[in-house]
């Protein structure tokens, strides 16, 4: 494997033996490989890993034909996608032989059934500290014997057009057994799919909520909703003009919005503020990020390169949480409490739940704008 930089590192090939490059990043949690792999966030990107073991629970797929679960509605089960997203995966050591009763294939075997390379056997620890110095830059895998491949091959200038729905999708779940107090009709959720992750929408359909998916460049203004929820998504937020152009008209009908990852610096620029990538991201289930009014602390999923510069926020927009580890900005509201957005993962998937209320919490506001 070698970096822009020149730097090489020498290991082993697992998964699809051929070269490839893309956008190397780092991500820190011990768990949840599968989920991080079909993330849309991480599409075209070198994942590694810094956990030393990896596969070492398998992968949760169909058995004979290597392929995911999928529930009632179509939604993957086990991943966040129905397919890997990321461009490359890289670990200190793969293990072949997995033990878990829900694991169907090995880490290597899925990998091969999905076209997509692999190494092993390389100092992770010694790459993230050249990320971390550095910066996060571009890299290949080049497997020997192999023509070699350019560091640009691969480059994507709006990868949320690669992983958005190519057109307008309706989930209509049952109504619930318990139904919410007070909530009356079913909610009509406009959901603009930049790379929604799998678990948001089970969020949603489990929670009663009529789902409306929209492609990221869907134009709003003819389409019935009760509120409007942005997802995460990969690449430079400022690549999406029109979600962008869109949102800012949403802003003018006064009708809740929420967003998460990718769309909370889409809500920002919105706004009339400013985004910047960070020099490395912050991609792991371990971040703590505290809410700037109670100063309560939660430990949140994340996986995002872009952050909100927070002085660039227009009058009627605040900060809303920060992150503890480096003070960027990880969420932000408007005064009149219509629009929010959070830059971490409410859903998890992997990683802690503990702000799932966030989703209750926009879900209950909408409730009471329509009532």
């Amino acid at each position: 494997m070698t970096l822009e930089d020149g730097s090489e590192y020498l290991g082993w090939s697992f998964g699809k033996t051929r070269s490839t490059a893309g956008e190397v990043v780092f991500s820190t949690g011990m768990t949840g490989y599968p989920q991080s792999l079909t993330d849309p966030s991480f599409h075209g990107q070198i994942l590694v890993s810094t956990y030393p073991l990896l596969g070492n629970y398998g992968v949760p797929v169909e058995t004979k034909t290597l392929s995911p679960y999928f529930d009632k509605y179509g939604v993957p089960v086990h991943f966040e996608s129905g397919r890997i997203q990321a461009a490359a995966f890289v670990v200190s050591e793969n293990c072949e032989e997995p033990s878990h009763f829900a694991g169907g294939a090995s880490l290597s075997a899925w990998l091969m059934n999905e076209q997509i390379p692999a190494i092993c056997g390389i100092d992770t620890r010694a790459l993230t500290k050249r990320l971390r110095e550095e910066g996060v830059m571009r890299g290949k895998i080049i497997i020997e014997g192999q023509e070699n491949v350019d560091f640009a091959s691969g480059d994507m200038s709006n990868p949320v057009a690669d992983v958005s729905c190519a057109e307008l999708k309706i989930y209509t779940p049952p109504p619930l057994t318990a139904p919410v107090a007070g909530a009356g009709k079913m909610l009509r959720i406009a959901l603009i799919d930049c790379g929604v992750k799998a678990n948001i929408l089970r969020c949603l359909l489990s929670r009663g909520v009529e789902v409306i998916r929209l492609p990221w460049n869907y134009d709003l203004r003819d389409l019935e909703y009760d509120g409007i929820f942005l997802s995460n998504g990969p690449g430079d937020p400022k690549a999406c003009g029109k979600t962008i152009a869109s949102l800012r008209r949403a802003f003018s009908v006064k009708k809740p919005i929420f967003g998460i990852c990718l769309g909370n610096q889409l809500m920002a620029l919105a706004a009339g503020g400013d985004t910047y990538k960070l020099r490395y991201g912050h991609r792991a289930q371990n971040q703590p990020c505290s809410d700037i009014e109670t100063e309560r602390c939660y430990i949140t999923s994340q996986n995002h390169g872009y952050a909100v510069r927070g002085e660039s926020l227009p009058l009627g927009w605040e900060p809303w949480f920060v992150n503890v580890n480096d003070g960027t900005i990880e969420g932000i509201r408007s005064e009149n409490g219509l629009f929010s957005a959070v830059q971490f993962h409410p859903e998890g998937c992997p990683g802690p739940r503990d702000t799932e209320f966030l989703i209750d919490r926009f879900l209950d506001q909408v409730r009471r704008h329509i009532a």
